[in-house]
Parts: structure tokens; C-alpha cells; sequence
């Protein structure tokens, strides 16, 4: 039982740990269009795509790690 527990536990902390990394990901790109939409403004919308793209990209990885915490 203590074991399942302790499992259960580092599974937690695991996918605490794996989030950071698409977090910052997803800070430096939006540090990224903010820089380049103030250069160019008349950029913006097709900034925001590209932004969007790697966001979810970035968030991609967030999520196979929620997904390899159920599994395993």
C-alpha cells in the first residue's frame, strides 16, 4: 500500500516538473511577439499565427505529459 502511495506521489511531482518546460516555452514566445508586434505593428496578424503554432505546439507537450501520467 505504501508503495502505490509513494508511485501515485512521484507521479505528481513528475508531471509538476514536466509542465515547466512548456510554460517557459510558451513565456518566451508571447516575450517574443510582444517584442516584434512593438518593431512592426502592421506585422501583428501574421505574428499571432506563427505565435499560435508554437503555442499549441509548446502546449503539445504538456499534454503527452498528462497523458504518460495516467498511463503509467
Amino acid at each position: 500500500m505504501e508503495t502505490i502511495i509513494t508511485l501515485a506521489a512521484l507521479k505528481i511531482v513528475g508531471y509538476g516538473l514536466a509542465a515547466i518546460g512548456p510554460g517557459i516555452g510558451i513565456g518566451v514566445a508571447t516575450h517574443g511577439l510582444c517584442t516584434a508586434a512593438a518593431r512592426q505593428p502592421e506585422m501583428k496578424g501574421q505574428l499571432m499565427g506563427y505565435f499560435f503554432i508554437g503555442a499549441a505546439m509548446s502546449e503539445a507537450l504538456a499534454l503527452l505529459g498528462l497523458v504518460l501520467f495516467f498511463i503509467a
